[in-house]
């Protein structure tokens, strides 16, 4: 690529959008130390032309640094500029991590985590999809569904591979056009970074032919939603999976079994953080693959959290490949924010020295009051204002975010509620359907 093009300093903001400014390619080390300029009122900006309420107000503005390592360039397209993008971290004018920063707030949790525990975070999101104007053509999970986007899957695998990325699978999912990307696992912020990076590499292959690949969880009422499940592990020191633990008979280290425990017990107040969105409730719920209730598995695809052991018969391969799932995280949440959230809560587990909550083996709607009861398995919450009541109501949780971040984040959420109230459920769709 030519130093005339531009580079877009980006972050991931309160409502999951990408925010960017752009500088010339020839001119980008010149801003590594102290970036862009923001105002921080931008921080209370919706998914939509409006901004909420918040402390700031026109004079205070942030620097958005960016993280080379983080910088993806793609250039495989004759009839536009290469895409060249490169998330920030928001910092004030001394240089330290603005504590309103999506980024920042990923990066504390990350350092409790390896301060408590040695371990560190890897981990990769489910992309799905839907690609607009949808069709009705090819059935679920079907070649035929492949090759009516073949263009498209073609050019998102090219481009993720062109980025650096590693594109495990581009597979048709269950909705009429539906799709699902996965890449490899990536260590720290990074997992994060190539979350952010996977999605708009998915959005740009798509703007190339004329189409948009929307992320909304639930774009059409009458199809499935579009989740974003986290498969993350521990890392020790020594690089060896500190989330398996062979001589139990679950797999999972002690380590893990309190993290699970602790994810278990703050699920509720955490989809304020990882659902986050009117919309998000459309999806989230029982009897839709994607959890009401906050319940712990293994393999099992309707609890919140779900061990996901290896089929290899080889030892070392097990425990490579044993890995956690997290469930209730849709596309309308920073990753950065919904991997922090994972952190902080299994955190809380670990300190508090929690068992392993037992292993849900049905949908936990098909069970009892009593039977969830006793077996710890509360229902998450059915909208976002109930999601974000309960997250007030859960000390531990409000404590996660400092103060300025916790209240300003709330007044978005609040406001996007008001844009929705009165709306009918398929308006709210469409709504977000462009959004996102």
């Amino acid at each position: 690529m030519s130093d005339d093009g531009l580079v877009m300093l980006a972050w991931s903001d309160y409502v999951g959008v990408t925010r960017c400014r752009g500088v010339l390619a020839s001119q980008f080390n010149e801003r590594l130390e102290t970036g862009l300029g923001w105002a921080v009122a931008g921080q209370a900006l919706t998914p939509f032309a409006d901004i909420a309420p918040n402390p700031w107000g026109p004079m205070l503005e942030v620097r958005q640094v960016p993280d080379p390592t983080s910088r993806v360039t793609v250039d495989i397209w004759p009839d536009a500029p290469a895409l060249d993008f490169v998330m920030c971290d928001s910092r004030t004018p001394d240089g330290e991590l603005w504590d309103c920063c999506a980024r920042g707030f990923l990066r504390k949790a990350l350092d409790d985590l390896l301060a408590e525990t040695g371990v560190e975070l890897l981990a990769a999101f489910e992309h799905e999809f839907t690609v607009v104007p949808q069709t009705d053509v090819a059935p679920p999970f079907s070649l035929a569904a492949m090759r009516e986007q073949a263009q498209l899957t073609h050019d998102i695998a090219r481009a993720l591979t062109a980025a650096g990325l590693i594109p495990e699978t581009v597979e048709p999912e269950y909705g009429y056009s539906q799709y699902e990307v996965t890449v490899s696992p990536s260590q720290g912020v990074s997992a994060g970074d190539h979350a952010i990076a996977t999605r708009e590499i998915i959005r740009e292959c798509a703007r190339r032919l004329g189409l948009q690949a929307t992320f909304s969880p639930k774009p059409f009422l009458d199809g499935p939603g579009n989740g974003a499940h986290v498969h993350f592990s521990f890392v020790a020191q020594d690089g060896s999976n500190a989330t398996y633990d062979s001589a139990h008979e679950t797999g999972a280290s002690a380590l893990a079994r309190s993290f699970i425990a602790g994810v278990v017990r703050h699920m509720p107040a955490m989809c304020a953080l990882v659902a986050p969105s009117p919309v998000s409730y459309y999806r989230l719920g029982p009897h839709h693959w994607s959890c009401g209730y906050a319940s712990f598995g293994i393999q099992n695809r309707e609890a919140a959290i779900r061990i996901c052991p290896s089929t290899s018969r080889d030892p070392q391969a097990q425990s490579r490949g044993f890995n956690l799932e997290l469930r209730p995280p849709d596309p309308t949440a920073s990753p950065y924010l919904v991997l922090g959230a994972l952190v902080r809560a299994g955190l809380e587990g670990v300190r508090a020295g929690l068992e392993l909550p037992p292993a849900c083996v049905t949908d936990p709607a098909e069970l009892s009051d009593d039977e969830r009861a006793s077996m710890g398995i509360a229902p998450l919450p059915s909208t976002l204002a109930e999601a974000i009541d309960v997250f007030l109501a859960d000390e531990k949780a409000v404590a996660w975010l400092p103060d300025t971040m916790r209240d300003s984040y709330l007044d978005v959420k609040r406001v996007e509620l008001t844009l929705t109230d009165g709306e009918t459920n398929e308006e709210t769709a469409a709504r977000y359907r462009k959004a996102y």
